[in-house]
This record gives C-alpha cells, sequence and structure tokens, in this order.
C-alpha cells in the first residue's frame, strides 16, 4: 500500500496483521493504543485521536450510537468524554477520548441516523428524551445536558425552525417513547415543550434564556431604537402615490423579469439579459451555474405571481412565517444556505455586525409593531426593507428577501413595485449604510422615492421594448459610467 494513502488513523483487524506489522517494521506507523496505529510520527497522540474521534469510534465500535449529550452536542466533551448506546455498558480509555458506553435500545430506522461510517446518532425527538433521564455523574462525567442546558437547546430549536417544527418533533418523542421506555421522559418533555410554546408564566423552566422567552423573546434594543429613529422620520412625511400600470398578465411579469434580474445582479449574481431571460423561458440552469440559476428562477417564481406579491404579514408570527416560506423558494438549490430557516450563527458584512442569531425572532416581532402603525404603502415598504436588511435573519439571500417583502407592500395596495437598477447601487447600498450609522433616514427614503418614481415608469406588455426603457434610463450601467434617469412616458 502506497503511504501516501494512508489515513492518519489505522485500525488493526486480523485480515490487516501482517501490513500493520510491516508498516510498523517500516516505521511508517506507530501504536498508539489498543488496535491503534497513526501515521503520524510525532505529534502526540491525545491530538491524533481528537481530531480523528469520529472515525476512531465508527471502526472499533461499529453498533454504537452517539446518545444523550453527545447526539445534541455532536462531539466529545472539551476533557473528551463521549456518551454512546452500546450492547453492553463499559468504560474505554484512549488517548484523549473517555468513551463512555450506556446499554440500550439499538438504532431505530429512519429516525436515528447515520453520523459518520458505521456510527449513528440518535433523532432529536430520542436525544431530547434521552437527556431527560436521571442522572448520576456532574458535568463533563454526565450522560445528560443540564436541564436548563437542554431548554436552551431546544428553545435555540424553536427559535430558528419555528413551533410546526418543534410540534413535529414532539410528536416523534410520544411516538417512540413507549418501545425506548421512556414513557416518564415524554412527560417531562411534553410539559416542556408547552410551557415553551405558552404564553403564560411557567414556573418550570430554568434557563434564563427559554425563560426570557415566556417575557418576550430577547432582542436587539440597539436595533429596535435605530427602527424607532427610522419610524419617525418615514410618519412625519407625506408621499405621493405611483400606480402600478403593469396591469396585464404579460406586463406584470415582464416587470417581474428585471425585478429579478436587477435583485440578484446588486447581490452578484451577474448574468446578461438573453441568459436570464434563458433561465426564465427555460426554467432550467445555464450549465456550470445551477446555483446562480437557480437563484435568479426562485425570485422570479415570488415576485412574478401576482397573488402572493399580496400577502401581507397579519402578524408577527405571520411575518416570521412568510419570511420562511419565500426564503425556502428563494434559495431552494442552496442547501448549505439552509432555505425557510432562520440563521443558526451570526453574520457579517465588512464591518457591520448583523442581529445576533439569537436575538432574530425578537427584533423582528418587536419592529413589527412600529410597521403596523406605519399608515402609508410606501411607509410601509421602506421600513419592511430595511428591517429585513438590517436583522438579516438568514445566512444568504437577505437582501433579495428584503426587497421581496418591501414590494409586497407596495402590489398589494395596487402601487408600483420597486426595481434597484444597477446603476443605482452605490445609491442604494450607500443610504443603507449611512442609515445604519448615523441614524438619519432622510437619504434613504430620498433614495428610495426616486427609485419608486423612476419604477413606476418601466410598464409594457413587451419585454424588449421594457429592455430599451431601461436602457434609455442608463439602467444597466455601472454606477461609475452614468447616473439613474426618469424617462418620464
Amino acid at each position: 500500500m502506497a503511504t501516501g494513502r494512508l489515513q492518519e488513523i489505522i485500525i488493526g483487524s486480523k485480515e490487516r496483521t501482517k501490513e500493520i506489522q510491516k508498516l510498523e517494521k517500516q516505521k511508517l506507523i506507530r501504536k498508539i493504543g489498543p488496535r491503534l496505529y497513526t501515521t503520524v510520527l510525532e505529534e502526540v497522540p491525545e491530538k491524533i485521536v481528537g481530531r480523528n474521534w469520529y472515525r476512531v469510534v465508527s471502526e472499533l465500535y461499529p453498533d454504537a450510537m452517539l446518545s444523550h449529550r453527545s447526539a445534541l452536542e455532536r462531539r466529545p466533551t472539551p476533557g473528551g468524554h463521549l456518551y454512546l448506546t452500546y450492547t453492553y455498558t463499559d468504560n474505554i480509555e484512549l488517548p484523549g477520548l473517555h468513551l463512555h458506553f450506556l446499554k440500550g435500545p439499538v438504532a431505530q430506522e429512519p429516525d436515528d441516523a447515520p453520523f459518520f461510517g458505521n456510527l449513528k446518532a440518535s433523532g432529536l425527538a430520542r436525544a431530547y428524551l434521552e437527556n431527560l433521564q436521571t442522572k448520576r455523574g456532574k458535568g463533563e462525567e454526565s450522560k445528560t445536558l443540564t436541564r436548563a442546558e437542554l431548554e436552551e437547546k431546544i428553545e435555540a430549536f424553536l427559535r430558528v425552525k419555528g413551533e410546526e417544527a418543534l410540534n413535529q418533533v414532539r410528536d416523534q418523542a410520544r411516538a417512540i417513547a413507549p418501545g425506548l421506555g421512556m414513557e416518564k421522559e415524554w412527560t417531562t418533555l411534553n410539559q416542556l415543550i408547552t410551557d415553551l410554546l405558552g404564553t403564560g408564566v411557567s414556573k418550570n423552566l430554568v434557563s434564563p434564556v427559554a425563560r426570557a422567552r415566556m417575557f418576550g423573546e430577547p432582542l436587539d434594543t440597539d436595533r429596535i431604537e435605530l427602527f424607532s429613529s427610522l419610524y419617525e422620520d418615514l410618519v412625519s412625511r407625506e408621499y405621493p402615490d405611483f400606480p402600478d400600470r403593469n396591469t396585464s398578465i404579460r406586463s406584470y411579469q415582464n416587470f417581474a423579469f428585471f425585478e429579478s434580474y436587477f435583485s440578484n445582479y446588486i447581490e452578484g449574481t451577474e448574468f446578461t439579459v438573453e441568459e436570464a431571460r434563458q433561465i426564465i423561458a427555460t426554467s432550467m440552469p445555464l450549465p456550470a451555474r445551477d446555483e446562480d440559476s437557480h437563484d435568479m428562477l426562485g425570485t422570479y417564481q415570488i415576485v412574478s405571481n401576482r397573488k402572493e406579491m399580496m400577502l401581507q404579514p397579519k402578524d408577527a408570527d405571520d411575518l416570521l412565517k412568510l419570511l420562511r416560506e419565500r426564503h425556502a423558494v428563494l434559495l431552494s438549490a442552496r442547501t448549505s444556505k439552509k432555505p425557510g430557516e432562520f440563521k443558526d450563527r451570526n453574520n457579517r458584512a465588512g464591518n457591520t455586525e448583523f442581529v445576533d442569531w439569537q436575538l432574530v425572532t425578537g427584533t423582528l416581532k418587536k419592529g413589527f409593531e412600529m410597521y403596523q402603525l406605519l399608515q402609508h404603502p410606501f411607509a410601509k415598504a421602506a421600513y419592511m426593507m430595511f428591517m429585513i436588511s438590517e436583522v438579516h435573519p438568514f445566512l444568504d439571500g437577505n437582501g433579495r428577501i428584503a426587497r421581496v417583502m418591501m414590494n409586497v407592500e407596495l402590489g398589494a395596495k395596487g402601487l408600483s413595485k420597486i426595481i434597484i437598477p444597477t446603476v443605482y447601487r452605490d445609491d442604494y447600498m450607500g443610504t443603507l449604510k449611512k442609515l445604519t450609522k448615523q441614524r438619519n433616514g432622510d437619504a434613504y427614503i430620498r433614495m428610495l422615492q426616486r427609485a419608486w418614481e423612476f419604477s413606476s415608469m418601466v410598464y409594457d406588455d413587451s419585454l424588449e421594448a421594457m429592455e430599451q426603457s431601461l436602457i434609455a434610463a442608463n439602467a444597466f450601467l455601472e454606477p461609475k459610467d452614468g447616473y439613474l434617469k426618469i424617462v418620464i412616458r
């Protein structure tokens, strides 16, 4: 065997005895534990095992399953403790790794899923039940998370995935509890989830994060102050009405095409108009640009649907629901970006840190209150777009979903939607940043009003004629090459 193809970790077996002896004799590998060898000759065994723990367990104990706290943490504790359900109970010491085997029911398909190689992991419902079992040890030597830690895990799942997803996990836990002999744990889990989803005050929750949910979800108070300053700027003004002239189906779809085109272009997903037309006309991605093409298709699918673009959020929970649903369509091809799910880690752009992922739902719900107070559709549109952009609730697609939500407010009232053309990108991005940093909404509002007036002049049953009107307005130019012209028709 060529040494260049050897893994860092090699597991001994009867079939490989001669091969391993030969490699040892050649000093190409060394033994670091029972049936455990490595090709790394200098580094301490603890570090080698630490970064290969999943391979070690998978090959040494092929029938084991990550369970209890390890099923939720998906890694050893900082001290190297790992908890697994197995065919017997035992404790095994390896370099830097303490394996705690707990005798219990084997993995149940499809709920308990493959983790790596032969190694499986308890499904979420089972892991929640396991972590409510009676514990003996303390700290890392406990097979279960503390009650507060478990509450925070479940609250985080609720925050990111939503109530429907958590209720599905609850239903699954109810179904599997009898077979696992965990009826008592099910009763406790059911009450815990009920408390998290309830509107009343519960004395059962112990985690500060979980308890905060009872009194109104934790939020970014600094962003709420920012939204308040924008609200004050918006509510103090009068606005014109620019009616939507794209009344025919064809004209509406033509506008939606360029709405999608520019909304993606501004985010760096650049196509020629002909390429974009091909994607929309065929509903097929361009070769070698599958994800970018689907971004274009996803945006168009939303904004070309007049019925969808008239669905305004009825309340704060409906806002969260609409955001998730539209984002799932928008980024359907980018599974790594978790379409339809709020972010589970923080994101940033340049020096701007967006709202902490744990504060997204609370901040959106509180911000929605000021949206409800606004009356004119343009004021509501400008506020909604900035709020979504500033919170940045998703891992990707935030700008596009913010502009979708903005145009819903206008389209629902029979007013022209807004396009942000390429030539206007710097004005758009610059005033967003100015509002964030200086808390003065004047430049942002004036920028968006100009884009709205321009967009109200973009209408035609002919896609080619609409393109020509955009060319006449310098819409396709880079910002350095021209300025946005409003062409009166």
